[in-house]
């Protein structure tokens, strides 16, 4: 038994997925803060303690909760069981016998539960917004991954339902925190970075193609529908839909941030230039595209955060 526990203490912490974490909802969050900072009169030491508390909810949800149902739905399915599980296929807590079945899924229960009387608390003493916040987090992490909704499983709604309204109000939490509005960088800022997000999301499901075939049911991720309707040369297109949705709204950041558009332009054209590259068949270089991708999603964040 003790065994068991020091191994879940040193080896279950990869359910977190910490890579992905940190390059989106680390990233927003550092996004909408750095223009508080280095803009404002706002005391960098508040600043740091609402860094500290949004990442911490980020890594509570995003990387937990999520990840809790994420590996429970797609073990029930089968998908990880196929996945190459490179970057893919889940934390792997489970096929490891890190952890069973029902310890994750009872997990994420318990983690919502606390999370919900958590939201109640901040109710109860007037911090709607946190509440809305944590209540945001919640519906993203339950909808993308547990029946009925299992949002994952469906081309188009997984990203637009449950990704991007997570991303964007985790990106427009900072400043909608602190300030009595929320300032139109902020907004422009937190769409940009979700929009991303959703490109690499589309690319990190190009490994797990055959694998999410197999599922039952079948995991029709956008990057699947697109495969099946057409063939897996088009598994590119819905990363590439999402970056130039995001190339294109940079038009609206030129009128007042000339040079956050100049510099997205060329950050966005270097990642849809590792997508159009991308070999679908071969995943070992689709991970190493992948990784690009988590590495300018990065210097995204934070040059609209610079600029």
């Amino acid at each position: 038994m003790t065994n068991h526990m020091t191994r879940i203490l040193s080896e279950g912490w990869g359910i977190l997925r910490l890579i992905a974490v940190v390059s989106s909802s680390v990233t927003a969050v550092l996004s909408s803060l750095l223009p508080l900072l280095l803009y404002t009169s706002h005391s960098p030491v508040t600043l740091f303690y609402l860094f500290l508390f949004l990442c911490g909810g980020a890594i509570v949800v995003h990387g937990l909760l999520t990840h809790l149902f994420n590996d429970y739905a797609d073990f029930t399915s089968g998908t990880d069981e196929h996945s190459p599980a490179i970057l893919s296929g889940g934390s792997r807590v489970i096929q490891k016998g890190i952890m069973t079945p029902q310890v994750v899924w009872w997990s994420g229960i318990i983690l919502t539960m606390m999370l919900l009387i958590f939201a109640g608390l901040m109710a109860f003493v007037g911090q709607a917004k946190v509440t809305f916040l944590i209540v945001i987090g919640i519906w993203s992490a339950i909808s993308y991954s547990l029946s009925p909704l299992r949002l994952s499983y469906r081309p188009f709604w997984g990203e637009w339902l449950s990704l991007f309204p997570a991303m964007f109000f985790l990106g427009i939490a900072g400043p909608w925190l602190i300030l009595d509005s929320i300032p139109t960088w902020a907004i422009q800022n937190a769409v940009i970075n979700a929009l991303i997000c959703m490109a690499w999301v589309m690319v990190h499901h190009i490994p797990d193609l055959e694998a999410d075939q197999k599922a039952v049911p079948v995991k029709e991720t956008t990057v699947v529908w697109f495969t099946n309707r057409f063939n897996s040369f088009y598994a590119r297109v819905p990363a590439l839909i999402y970056l130039s949705l995001a190339g294109l709204y940079t038009v609206w950041i030129a009128f007042s941030r000339i040079g956050a558009a100049l510099s997205l332009i060329i950050l966005i054209g270097m990642a849809s230039h590792l997508v159009i590259k991308l070999k679908v068949g071969d995943h070992e270089q689709v991970t190493q595209s992948e990784k690009g991708l988590l590495l300018l999603a990065m210097v995204i964040g934070l040059v609209l955060g610079i600029w």
